[in-house]
Order: structure tokens, then C-alpha cells, then sequence
């Protein structure tokens, strides 16, 4: 046993985890008020529910002897076989520290879906649809991109953290749920903006923070490479920052806290695929037009008419095409060229139509059953209350009745003569914009309490 490398391999686990709450806090702080506790638990939900599919079968189905090229046998059900002293065959480490690492990805790629359907969704249904996607979609693409005997890993598919298999899986995976559910009660007419931006940098933060253990990690190794995939991390994260703020402020006229955090996971999707096989310059080239085309892409929902809520498609889909298909030509050590860049391509492609097609079926057949689709009145009032019955914030404190979860908050503010935070979630009286260029922009006038 390689003791540094199992060391590594288990820290880096430990970061990944951490990453699914950095999630749920980035996403938590984008939606109103009312739901914010509903969006927490749908990342939060994850942890449990993958942790027990993975031992069950999951682990089995994506690394387990191939089967045809698609999917993994069931020989490692139950970790059957598996010892605290069974090594992997390259490495030398514990085939449990490397499970436990894949684990981590299991849980994070269907959460990430959750932004795409805030506000609006049955937290049962939500965590139906999370067991069927996995068991038939995250599964069986990560044995083709990762495994031994995977097709897309035989075809020599350059993705060495998740382009594929975690960033374009999910993000066309969420687009397919999105319109079976279909759109948020007052989509493109309400304001809709993020109750917590502090909630949303401390959650961009963590995930940042957290995949340096995504990406170096994927190495199974302290050496050299993990080491470039680190820098690369970095390099490319920050010059997505500044490509989004330099497109929002040549668009918009505004550099907003949103548009940073939100420029800062573009650039970490991106690089995700590519940050292994590029240099330095090739990792900056990345993440400036990850910043620079996501920030463009995000817009498009209301161009087309689908309500992704918190641009997962056009943050983690486009962002993750982006990393794939790039490397292609910026990848060092001669594989740069059109022979590589038609396998990235087909990588890409392949996995956003086979998910797309069978997420949309399983959130169909979800939505025809026990349904998929919140209540108009508990989507009016907000899902915290409805599913969870709890409020993210204790405004009884603040004085007058405390009948209902924003009721005093209310009172209060009237009486002290602050901003307030109205029951459908919008701040009254704030004139911060919410992402420029949306229908959410503009002053919160529209909301202001009548004292």
C-alpha cells in the first residue's frame, strides 16, 4: 500500500464532501426567502440517499467488470469481495479509499441538478427522481468515460475529473426535468431574486475550495500531475471571474457578486475535463471563455422559454462542453488535433442525448405518477413550510405577531422604518440587482410594504 497516496486520495474524498453543503449553500442563497430551506435539502438529501445506493450497487454498476462497454457487472454488489486490505491494481491504494472518493462524485452530480428546478418541486418526488437518475444515467456514463472496458474510455476520450460524466451529465439531465415540470408560477413577470448573496459567496467559496480535491484528487496520486491540475484549478477559476465581470459590465454596466460567484463555477466546470492534459496558458485560454460564454449562455432561458431557476444549464452544461471540446485542441503532449477533438466530441454528444432522453422519461414517469410538480398554493407560499415546516429565518424575534413565518418581520420593519422581506420571499425597498440582462433585474420597488 502506497500510504501518501491513500492519504491523498482520502483528503481529497473529505473535499469533495464538502463541496455537496458548499452547493446547497450556493443555491440556497440565490432563491427566495421562502424555499430556501426546501433548496438545501435537495443537496443535502443527496448525501444520504447516493451514500446507500453506492455500497448497494452503484459502485459495482460504474467500476465493476465491464459488461459490453456500457456498464459494470454486479460483482462488487454490496462490496462483496472488497477488505480494508484489498489495493486497487494501479496506485496502491485501498479500493475503499478510491470507492469512497467516487462516492463523492455519485453525490454531488444529481444535486447539482437541483438549481435548475427551485421552487417548484415535491421534496419526495425530488428524491425518487434522484435514485432513478443515478441508478440509470450516472452510472452507467461514468463506467463509459472511467472504467476499464468503458467505451468512451476505450475511444480515448480526454476527461479527467467529470466534464462528461458529471458537468454535461447533469446540466441536460436538468434541462429535461425543467420541461417536463415546466415554469415557475410568474417566471419572466416576478422578481425573483437571490434572498442571500453573502449565502451565495461563502457557498461558491466552498465549492472552489472543495475541487481542488475534485480535480487534483481524480489523479489517485500525489505527484505531479495533481499538481498541474491544481494550478490549473486555479488559473482557470479566477480568469473566468474576470471574463463574466468583463461581459457583465460591457453588457450590463455592472460587476455584480452574483455574476464573481457565478463566473468562479464556470471556470471550475470548465477546467475540470482539461486542467490534467494543458499548460498554464491553455488552463487562462479555458476559463476566460468559459467566464465569457457562460455569462452570454445564461440568458438564453428567456430567449427560449425554459425556466432553469438557477442556470445550471447555462453554467454546468455549456461550461462543461466548453472544457471537453477545448482540450481537444490545447491539450499538451501531441494529443491536440481533429482526431482528438472528433473524440471529445463524441464523448459530448453522446452523453447529452442519451441523458437527456432517459432523465426526461424518468421525470415523466414521475410526473404521471405521484407527480412531480409542487402545489400552486405551496409554491405560493414557499416549500420550507409546506415539506419541511421550518423557515430558514426566525422573524418572530423581530416583533409583532408571529402567526405566520414572516409576519413579524413585517411588523418590524414597518414600525422601525427598515427594509422588510415580503411573504413571497422579494426584499422590499433594496435596489441591488439580481443577474443583469434577466427579467429579475432592476429595483425591488415593485414589492415595498404598505406601513
Amino acid at each position: 500500500m502506497n500510504g501518501a497516496d491513500t492519504a491523498f486520495v482520502l483528503l481529497s474524498a473529505f473535499l469533495v464532501m464538502l463541496m455537496t453543503p458548499g452547493l446547497a449553500f450556493f443555491y440556497g442563497g440565490m432563491v427566495r426567502v421562502k424555499s430556501a430551506l426546501n433548496m438545501l435539502m435537495m443537496s443535502f438529501v443527496s448525501l444520504g440517499v447516493l451514500s446507500i445506493l453506492w455500497v448497494l450497487y452503484g459502485y459495482s454498476l460504474a467500476f465493476g467488470p465491464d459488461a459490453g462497454g456500457v456498464i459494470g457487472n454486479l460483482d462488487f454488489a454490496g462490496f462483496k469481495g472488497i477488505s480494508d486490505g484489498t489495493l486497487t491494481e494501479k496506485g496502491g491504494i485501498p479500493v475503499f479509499a478510491f470507492a469512497l472518493f467516487q462516492m463523492m462524485f455519485a453525490i454531488l452530480t444529481p444535486a447539482l441538478m437541483s438549481g435548475a428546478l427551485a421552487d417548484r418541486v415535491k421534496f419526495s418526488a425530488w428524491t425518487v427522481f434522484i435514485a432513478l437518475w443515478a441508478t440509470l444515467v450516472y452510472f452507467p456514463v461514468a463506467h463509459w468515460v472511467w472504467a476499464d472496458g468503458g467505451w468512451l474510455f476505450d475511444l480515448g476520450i480526454i476527461d479527467f475529473a467529470g466534464g462528461t460524466a458529471v458537468h454535461i451529465n447533469a446540466g441536460i439531465g436538468a434541462l429535461a426535468a425543467v420541461l417536463v415540470v415546466g415554469k415557475r408560477a410568474g417566471f419572466k413577470k416576478d422578481p425573483m431574486r437571490p434572498h442571500s448573496l453573502p449565502l451565495v459567496v461563502l457557498g461558491a467559496a466552498l465549492l472552489w475550495f472543495g475541487w481542488f480535491g475534485f480535480n487534483a484528487g481524480s489523479e489517485l496520486a500525489a505527484d505531479g500531475t495533481s499538481a498541474l491540475m491544481a494550478m490549473n484549478t486555479q488559473l482557470a477559476t479566477g480568469a473566468a471571474v474576470l471574463g463574466w465581470l468583463a461581459y457583465e459590465r460591457i453588457r450590463h454596466g455592472a460587476f455584480t457578486t452574483l455574476g464573481a460567484a457565478s463566473g468562479a463555477i464556470a471556470g471550475l466546470v470548465a477546467i475540470t475535463p482539461s486542467g490534467a492534459n494543458v499548460n498554464a496558458m491553455g488552463a487562462l485560454a479555458i476559463g476566460l471563455v468559459a467566464g465569457l460564454v457562460c455569462s452570454w449562455a445564461v440568458s438564453l432561458k428567456f430567449k427560449l422559454g425554459f425556466d432553469d431557476s438557477l442556470d445550471v444549464v447555462g453554467v454546468h452544461l455549456v461550461g462543461g462542453v466548453i472544457g471537453t471540446l477545448m482540450v481537444g485542441f490545447l491539450a499538451t503532449g501531441g494529443d491536440a488535433g481533429l482526431a482528438q477533438f472528433g473524440k471529445q466530441a463524441t464523448g459530448a454528444f453522446s452523453v447529452m442525448g442519451y441523458s437527456f432522453v432517459v432523465s426526461w422519461i424518468i421525470a415523466k414517469l414521475i410526473h404521471v405518477t405521484i407527480g412531480m410538480r409542487a402545489s400552486d398554493e405551496d409554491e405560493t407560499n414557499g416549500l420550507d413550510r409546506a415539506y419541511h415546516a421550518e423557515t430558514a429565518y426566525d422573524f418572530s424575534a423581530v416583533g409583532g405577531s408571529s402567526s405566520g413565518p414572516f409576519t413579524g418581520t413585517l411588523a418590524g420593519a414597518a414600525a422601525a422604518g427598515t427594509t422588510a422581506t415580503s411573504s413571497d420571499g422579494a426584499s422590499s425597498g433594496a435596489s441591488s440587482p439580481a443577474r443583469p440582462g434577466t427579467a429579475e433585474s432592476g429595483p425591488l420597488s415593485e414589492k415595498k410594504v404598505d406601513a
